[in-house]
C-alpha cells in the first residue's frame, strides 16, 4: 500500500486538487485508490504529526480512521497545513522549519508504507505577500520571524524532506506551471489516470478565465480534441494568454521595505532555486 501526501503548499492549490479528485473518486476507487473523507484526517494528521513514538496498534487504527476498505492499493490525503498552520510557517531563515519533523512522525506512524509527499512551489516573490494575507495576528515583522525574503530557499525544505524521510518519493512542481499541466499533476498525486482523463479537469482553468472564454476553451477541445499532451498544453496556453483574468496572474505587492527590486531579486533566486531543486536525487518534478 502506499499513502500519498498532498502538502500544498498554502496559497497555490486552494482545494482545487482535492475537488477534482473527489470528482472522480469513484472510478479511481475502482483502481484501489482510496480517498479519505477530508473532514475526517486533518485532526488525525496532526495529532500523529506531534508524537515521536507510536504504539504498535497506532497505524492500524489510524487506518481504520481513514478507510473502511480492506487492503486499499493507495490512500490520498491532501492537508495544507499539515507541516504549518499559515502565520507558523516561518522561521530560522526557512519555508517550514517544523515541517520535516511532522513529516517524518508521519513516516513513522506508517513504517512499512510506501509514503509519497506531493507538493507545489511558488515564486516567493508572490508567495510571501499572499501567505502574509492568509494568516492573522501578527504584523509583518512577527510573521517574517526574522528571515530575509530573499535568502529563502524552497530546496532547503526538499532537502530537509530527502535527508528525515528519505525512503519517501517527492514530487514537486511550479504553482506558476499548473495551469499547463493540471492533468499531470492530478495523476501524480492519485497515481492513475482514468482511461478518458479526469473528469473536472478545466475547472482549475476556471479559477483564472472569465466564464465565457473557460467555456469557449472547453467547447474548443470538444470539437477539437488535442492530439498529444504537447498540443493540449498548447490549447490552454493559447486560451489562458488570451483570456486569463488581469488579477489571477498578477497581483499587487505592498509589504514594508519592498519595492520592484525586492520582486525581481526574489524571483532571480527562485529561478536558480527551481534548477538546483530540478537536479537533486530521488525528486520528482514536473514541467510543462
Amino acid at each position: 500500500m502506499k499513502i500519498a501526501i498532498h502538502l500544498g503548499v498554502h496559497c497555490t492549490d486552494e482545494g482545487a486538487l482535492l475537488r477534482c479528485l473527489l470528482k472522480n473518486r469513484t472510478v479511481l476507487g475502482a483502481a484501489g485508490v482510496v480517498l479519505p473523507d477530508p473532514e475526517r484526517y486533518p485532526v488525525l494528521l496532526r495529532e500523529a504529526a506531534n508524537a515521536l513514538d507510536h504504539p504498535p496498534d497506532t497505524a492500524e487504527a489510524a487506518l481504520d480512521l481513514l478507510t473502511e476498505v480492506d487492503d486499499p492499493a493507495r490512500i490520498v490525503l491532501s492537508f495544507e497545513s499539515f507541516m504549518a498552520f499559515p502565520r507558523w510557517s516561518l522561521g530560522r531563515g526557512q519555508f517550514y522549519p517544523g515541517g520535516t519533523e511532522r513529516t517524518l512522525a508521519m513516516s513513522r506512524l506508517f513504517a512499512g508504507t510506501e509514503i509519497e509527499f506531493h507538493l507545489a512551489l511558488r515564486n516567493p516573490a508572490t508567495y510571501l505577500p499572499a501567505l502574509f494575507l492568509r494568516q492573522k495576528g501578527k504584523s509583518y515583522d512577527e510573521f517574517m520571524a526574522g528571515c530575509d525574503p530573499l535568502l529563502l530557499r524552497w530546496s532547503d525544505l526538499v532537502e530537509r524532506l530527502r535527508q528525515t524521510t528519505p525512503e519517501a518519493a517527492i514530487t514537486l512542481w511550479c504553482d506558476e506551471d499548473t495551469p499547463l499541466i493540471w492533468p499531470e499533476v492530478l495523476a501524480a498525486v492519485a497515481g492513475h489516470r482514468p482511461e478518458g482523463g479526469f473528469a473536472g479537469v478545466h475547472d482549475r482553468l476556471a479559477q483564472i478565465m472569465p466564464e465565457a472564454g473557460h467555456r469557449r476553451m472547453i467547447d474548443y477541445m470538444d470539437q477539437n480534441p488535442p492530439l498529444s499532451e504537447t498540443h493540449r498544453r498548447k490549447i490552454v496556453a493559447a486560451f489562458v494568454d488570451k483570456f486569463a483574468l488581469p488579477d489571477a496572474l498578477e497581483m499587487e505587492i505592498d509589504l514594508p521595505g519592498w519595492n520592484a527590486q525586492t520582486v525581481e531579486a526574489a524571483t532571480a533566486a527562485y529561478d536558480e532555486d527551481l534548477a538546483l531543486i530540478a537536479q537533486m536525487p530521488g525528486v520528482r518534478f514536473l514541467t510543462p
